[in-house]
């Protein structure tokens, strides 16, 4: 199957994991089923807090999500350490486990610190997962298919950020939001048995060096090549955005203009909407403009869309004009985050590719240390004030990454 540029991601990854090993398969199938329940989570998170919290759920959002990525960024390297001498298939069944009960304890919860403390255990058990699939794929593939195996993880990635607020806005019409705690505790028991049902290959410690020396080698990368260092500043830039989005949006519905929980998650879907669409025309995009003058357009659209946002929410606040501020949000953030991957794979040196990925993983992660506490203050602010303001630095971003990433006459972007 030839690639199509309009729709070539999509149909060059259906290709590729049709193609690829029956025990990658099963367990990338366990990494979407999972993966499709944090995102419904994450929608039903912002609802708890509002009944929780009222007009301070923003800043209960906020420290949940910050508490996610200490997880991920401190926690996980400590974890991963730790379980290390255990077999690989207990480790990723028991994070499985564990993460089931922790979100189907949420709807249970009467106090805001039992939300933290669930969510500490729940993204704990992430930040052990994960690493452990990560090691497992190069063993299921050949050195061909890892490259096709990175690529096909991180569409996951893009497609649970870009659909879950889709599936939960439908969901919503027909199940309260404590549902969709329990259909992500579904969807990590779905994904613990595919893993038990999975025949993994026996650890490969020998190799625990060489990734060492590829994460090493991905954090040097990213500090001398100055197409990676723009990109940390369009990584500040979409987490500016993102975190604006995802902690303030249950806020501006219920709080600011009285709407309900499912109107929460349409506007969600609208950032999502958004996204997807430029995830769907990337290859167009990118064969007609280059991944260069897509990624830096994309801190340009979310100044543009904040500040054209919040002058129409000055003017007259209603959910018309914050659905069509996230639609352009959310098409802003996947004009950086869609075309990433091809970037790391140009940048990368031979057979340093795994270590790129990783090291984009935590300087993006690392961003939304600093935006999820200041959108959780943000919230209880004037929107408008606080829109006009993320405008400011989203469109310094821009400068900065367009002054560190000067054009190349020879830069060109091939699809493949």
């Amino acid at each position: 199957m030839e690639w199509n540029p309009s729709n070539g991601r999509v149909v060059d990854a259906v290709r590729r994991l049709l193609a690829a090993p029956g025990p990658y398969r099963r367990m990338f199938c366990a990494q979407v089923v999972a993966l499709a329940g944090t995102g419904l989570a994450t929608v039903a998170l912002g609802l708890l807090a509002y009944d929780l919290a009222g007009d301070r759920a923003g800043q209960v959002v906020a420290t949940a999500l910050t508490i996610k990525m200490v997880a991920y960024v401190a926690a996980g390297p400590l974890l991963t350490a730790v379980l290390g001498r255990f077999p690989r298939r207990a480790v990723l069944v028991g994070s499985d486990a564990v993460r089931a009960l922790a979100v189907g304890c949420l709807p249970w919860v009467e106090q805001v610190w039992q939300v933290y403390v669930l969510i500490a255990v729940l993204q704990s058990a992430s930040a052990a997962f994960t690493p452990t699939f990560q090691a497992i794929i190069p063993e299921l593939v050949d050195d061909e298919g890892y490259t096709s195996a990175l690529a096909l993880s991180r569409l996951a990635y893009d497609l649970e950020a870009l659909a879950s607020p889709l599936l939960a806005a439908a969901l919503l019409l027909a199940v309260p939001f404590d549902g969709l705690f329990g259909l992500t505790a579904l969807g990590f028991v779905v994904s613990g048995l595919l893993v038990v049902t999975t025949s993994l290959p026996a650890g490969r410690t020998a190799d625990q060096g060489s990734r060492m020396a590829g994460a090493v080698a991905g954090w040097r990368v990213f500090a001398t090549d100055a197409r990676l260092r723009a990109l940390m500043l369009l990584n500040l830039a979409v987490a500016v955005v993102t975190a604006l989005v995802l902690v303030d949006t249950v806020v501006l519905v219920r709080a600011r203009l009285g709407g309900s929980d499912t109107g929460v998650a349409l506007l969600l879907a609208c950032f999502g909407a958004g996204s997807m669409a430029v995830a769907l025309l990337l290859g167009r995009l990118v064969t007609r403009f280059g991944t260069r003058m897509l990624m830096l357009t994309g801190p340009v659209v979310a100044a543009a869309g904040l500040a054209v946002t919040g002058a129409g929410w000055a003017w007259q606040p209603n959910a018309v004009v914050l659905g069509a501020g996230w639609l352009a949000l959310g098409a802003a953030c996947a004009l950086v985050s869609a075309p990433t991957g091809r970037l790391l794979r140009e940048a990368a040196p031979e057979g340093g590719l795994a270590g790129m990925f990783a090291a984009q993983f935590s300087l993006s992660h690392a961003c939304f240390l600093a935006t999820y506490p200041l959108a959780g203050w943000a919230g209880a602010q004037d929107p408008a004030m606080v829109l006009a303001g993320a405008a400011v630095v989203t469109a310094g971003c821009a400068a900065m990454a367009v002054w560190s990433w000067r054009p190349d006459p020879v830069d060109s972007v091939k699809v493949d």
